[in-house]
């Protein structure tokens, strides 16, 4: 860990990762973000890079305050991965079925179920409080409520962008599932319409970026935002849960004679709030493109579509607020990735995985990513290994 101090800002920069190696937009946001007047202190990962008003790969924790752009517009994004008893002898020489099978049921891209998938419908998963947490969907923002159809339709399903799916072996040849998604849309409606709200907010006119509008405690701003946050992290939670459950029934069906057997499900946010206590302080902490890292938590670190991916425990820094990072984390723009690359890279990049290798998924290859093993070796201090993975088959959209 390095600290870098800034003139005029409340708290250093804790950085794992070598300052001199973070754009110069990025270390700009930093800086910013030091400076707001509720901030108690900012970690920033190995994984860091520019994003919209805080960067991505930072921890920020404020006392009395919370900045939404903080949390990011998908609210809630996070990972799950769970050990099946399958073995790579398991698996058939051509996993295009597999893969054909996993997108038919799992809609991606801006895809939705045709019928509302309720988790009654899975062996085993929990259905107590389903209809309490879409009771809750009344309460949200007026601007946002009139999408609950495409709320309902949407979980389950995986989006586009950097969202995946993959079937996966670590080092000892088990199979292991995983998948990265959030909210879906209606996270991020919510987040662009308090992010709106914020910036209108008196307290928040004379920052030095306004996408760093904060709402303050006990105000109805803060009580209204809250609510919605706190409701999207839980949609996103369940989103991977319907999936995860939706993989499973898959994968029995296409290994029958294996009768495959799960693991327990490791799950884990990277874009969201905690409530958390530091230095006898209540705190407000904004994990964006962050996994908690608290002592003994499991938390997943993936790479990118061509490389590996790490399950990992926590090891409870507390400099870092519990944190780690969340991936590898982008070198480069999407823009700037299919101006540089062809499908003729992608197809070199991902040799070996089943997955799409076509034009629409190149601002993904692998290239367009820090090196994995780079990451996690800046942050030995915050996270132990458990084991290391590599896909076999990857699911854009």
């Amino acid at each position: 860990m390095s600290y870098v101090e800034v003139p005029g800002a409340k708290v250093p920069i804790r950085m794992w990762t070598d300052p001199t190696s973070v754009e110069d937009a990025a270390m700009r946001q930093l800086q910013n973000v030091a400076t707001l007047p509720w901030i108690k202190g900012l970690a920033v990962m190995p994984d860091v890079h520019f994003g919209k008003g805080a960067t991505v790969g930072s921890v920020i924790a404020m006392r009395g305050a919370v900045c939404p752009a903080a949390v990011g517009v998908d609210i809630g994004c996070g990972m799950s991965a769970v050990k099946t008893s399958l073995t790579a002898n398991d698996l058939p020489g051509d996993l295009s079925r597999l893969r054909s099978k996993i997108e038919q049921a799992i809609p991606v891209g801006r895809g939705m179920h045709e019928n509302p998938v309720e988790p009654g419908r899975f062996h085993g998963m929990a259905t107590a409080g389903w209809g309490e947490f879409w009771g809750r969907f009344e309460g949200v923002a007026e601007a946002v409520k009139f999408r609950r159809g495409r709320a309902v339709a949407q979980m389950g399903t995986l989006g586009s962008g950097n969202h995946f799916w993959e079937l996966c072996l670590d080092s000892d040849n088990s199979v292991w599932v995983m998948l990265h998604s959030g909210s879906r849309n209606i996270g991020k409606e919510l987040a662009d319409h308090h992010i709106g709200q914020a910036q209108k907010l008196p307290h928040n006119q004379g920052l030095v970026d306004r996408d760093l509008a904060v709402f303050v405690a006990d105000t109805p701003q803060m009580a209204a935002y809250r609510h919605d946050l706190f409701w999207a992290q839980e949609y996103a939670k369940h989103n991977r849960a319907m999936m995860m459950a939706l993989s499973q029934d898959v994968i029995r069906r296409e290994f029958k004679k294996a009768k495959v057997t799960f693991g327990e499900v490791i799950s884990c946010h990277h874009n969201y709030v905690s409530e958390e206590r530091y230095d006898g302080m209540d705190l407000l902490v904004t994990r964006k493109g962050a996994i908690r890292a608290g002592s003994g938590d499991y938390g997943i670190i993936p790479g990118s579509m061509g490389t590996g991916s790490y399950i990992v425990k926590g090891l409870g820094n507390a400099a870092s607020f519990n944190s780690a990072s969340h991936g590898a984390g982008r070198r480069m723009s999407r823009g700037a990735a299919k101006r540089r690359f062809s499908t003729k890279d992608l197809e070199e990049q991902t040799r070996g995985v089943e997955c799409r290798k076509d034009s629409g998924v190149v601002d993904e290859i692998p290239a367009a990513y820090k090196p994995i093993e780079q990451v996690m070796e800046h942050q030995r201090d915050l996270v132990e290994v458990v084991a290391k993975l590599k896909q076999v088959v990857c699911v854009k959209g």
